[in-house]
């Protein structure tokens, strides 16, 4: 029987088909629930490797994966790529670019996007690396900025070109400087041999005393190591003033001249409007209780990067990471189950399956409970979990092999301008995809 064609099982409506949504649909599988997932794009994106495609290491479709097709053959669930603008608690429907779409249970999964501190120009400027149209501008400004340097005979007019600096010192921070550094350092002579690599500067700079600052003390101190070993200038407990799209000031007068900026120094909620203001917290994220609902209502959830499930043990809402989205998706659709049955709901736990970080080749960090290693087989270890966490069998091997043949070659990825990128341009032509990416 179709059970998407059933009226008398009640519509779970799921907004965003990242790692949580995908969790409540894959959990909600031949249940007595009709599922329609809304996204503005038909793929779900593999973000732990989003950076290599701003490197120009993996191409982007090798990080993502058609939603229909991961849904193929789950008889109680629809797709739809739609942009919600809105929700309208009071009456249960959500406001669409393709209508209004009523809900029964509504599971709000939206994620988050970059957060600029409200500092326009740096917005403006600077470049984020939330989506894969993101990534892909990063990685055609770099090459952009290669590519002008070698025309230009002056070392002091070269210098804002082969400056590279990132800013904020977490994951994502890290593993950009970690292939910046390797690019100076393995690839950038043989492309640009006109070029010296002692020419190429990478900064990473935060506001904190050292990197990684969720990780421990351990995994800090050799990820820190491990980027100065490679060539990376760190400006730690360094804050950033301004950038105007030439220099970058730092608070105490100190500035860089470069014409790349990438800003991975904060992240905020994407919240549809409609939701009370009571509900909005810190970091533009949805106040949740235990039981992921958002509060105040009983049919509408929140999960993941959006979400804010407030308790005397988290009382800034859980760390925006993958395995917590997975987690609170299953739980929340193990609770509309459980409403649906008449049964008491269950609280969410997070269990902490540990953090890791690459830093380059042969170099990763990684934190599993009070076990913590760095070096070469924290390497192997990060590369195996996020091989098997990619989707589908044909992604899979297509990274695997870009994987080998980097590390064999010191010289993988293939690094093509398709089309020329202009920051304001493309902001103007991406707005839509710069905004939520549900």
């Amino acid at each position: 029987m179709d059970l998407a064609q059933n009226s008398n099982f009640p519509l779970v409506v799921v907004i965003g088909g990242g790692f949580g949504g995908l969790e409540v649909a894959k959990a909600l599988k031949d249940k007595p629930v009709n599922v329609l997932m809304l996204d503005k794009h038909n793929y779900h994106g593999f973000w732990p490797l989003l950076y290599q495609v701003a490197m120009g290491s993996l191409e982007c479709e090798s990080i993502a994966f058609s939603l229909r097709k991961k849904f193929d053959g789950q008889k109680n669930f629809r797709f739809r790529i739609a942009e919600v603008t809105g929700i309208n608690h009071q009456n249960n429907y959500v406001e669409t670019n393709i209508g209004d779409i009523a809900y029964d249970y509504l599971v709000v999964a939206t994620g988050s996007t970059t957060n600029f501190f409200g500092n326009k120009d740096i917005e403006r400027f600077a470049m984020p690396m939330k989506t894969i149209p993101e990534a892909l501008n990063i990685r055609y400004l770099i090459l952009q900025n290669l590519e002008a340097a070698v025309l230009i005979p002056s070392k002091e007019e070269r210098e804002p070109y082969l400056n590279f600096v990132l800013v904020g010192a977490g994951p994502t921070g890290v593993e950009l400087a970690g292939s910046l550094a390797e690019i100076k350092n393995y690839i950038l002579n043989k492309d640009y041999p006109e070029l010296r690599k002692e020419e190429m500067k990478v900064y990473l700079v935060d506001f904190l005393p050292k990197v990684l600052g969720p990780m421990s003390e351990e995994s800090s101190k050799a990820a820190e190591k491990f980027l100065r070993d490679m060539g990376v200038e760190l400006l730690l407990s360094t804050k950033v003033e301004s950038y105007d799209g030439e220099t970058i000031v730092f608070e105490g007068g100190k500035s860089i001249r470069t014409k790349s900026v990438i800003w991975s120094a904060g992240v905020m909620g994407q919240i549809p409007k409609g939701l009370n203001n009571d509900v909005i917290v810190r970091g533009n994220r949805i106040k949740t209780n235990v039981y992921c609902q958002v509060d105040g209502h009983t049919n509408i959830f929140a999960i993941g990067d959006v979400a804010a499930s407030m308790t005397e043990k988290t009382p800034n809402g859980h760390p925006g990471v993958a395995q917590v989205a997975m987690q609170m998706g299953k739980n929340v659709a193990k609770n509309i189950l459980n409403i649906i049955e008449n049964k008491t709901m269950e609280p969410f736990s997070y269990f902490d399956k540990g953090s890791m970080a690459t830093i380059g080749r042969n170099k990763a960090v990684v934190d599993i409970g009070k076990i913590k290693f760095q070096g070469f087989f924290a390497w192997l270890t990060w590369m195996f979990i996020h091989l098997i966490s990619l989707m589908g069998g044909r992604n899979k091997w297509i990274v695997f092999i870009n994987w080998v043949a980097s590390y064999v070659s010191y010289n993988g990825g293939n690094r093509i301008i398709i089309r020329k990128f202009v920051k304001e341009t493309a902001d103007a032509q991406n707005n839509a995809v710069t905004k939520a990416d549900q």
